[in-house]
């Protein structure tokens, strides 16, 4: 009986193997390991603000897909230009006391990516939005929800930046 698991295992191997070798083949790569374009290969991110949700998470994206962030721009291959990183929340819906009962954030990111002078991508804008109930009750709650939307809305637009990215 054990010779028969044995012999289980060594055709799943086979078989993951030759799943492996087929997908590798075909130019197959699993989502945010796609290789970013050699003029992006040391990066500039100029934004007016280092420490949003969407630049910092920028930034780890680029470092990530092996792209080097440097801090200067003389420096690098590539800018990429964060012109517009922007949250606006929006009161969706009131009570009949007229307090605010839902609100809707929209994350606003406009981009532009340069190299040696020369414009890659035109100016870009990418928008998402989400919306969440809100109670006064539970304010400290409620708060803490907003920043937790915040940032899945900046990770989500990091993403959609990132896919353009691989594409100039």
């Amino acid at each position: 009986m054990p010779r028969g698991g044995s012999l289980v295992q060594r055709a799943a191997t086979l078989f993951a193997a030759g799943i492996a070798v087929s997908l590798s083949g075909c130019g197959f790569h699993l989502e945010g390991h796609a290789p970013l374009p050699k003029a992006l290969d040391s990066t500039y991110v100029e934004t007016q603000d280092q420490q949003t949700d969407f630049a910092q998470g920028l930034r780890k994206a680029l470092l990530t897909a092996g792209a080097r962030v440097t801090d200067d721009s003389s420096r690098a291959t590539a800018v990429v230009h964060v012109l517009q990183d922007s949250v606006t929340p929006r009161v969706l819906a009131v009570s009949p006391a007229n307090l605010p009962r839902e609100y809707e954030i929209t994350y606003t990111v406009r981009f532009s990516v340069s190299s040696g002078g020369k414009d890659l991508l035109a100016p870009q804008e990418v928008s998402l939005s989400r919306d969440y109930s809100f109670d006064e009750h539970v304010l400290l709650a409620k708060d803490n929800e907003e920043a937790i939307l915040r940032g899945a809305l900046a990770r989500d637009l990091v993403d959609v930046v990132m896919r353009r990215l691989r594409n100039l």
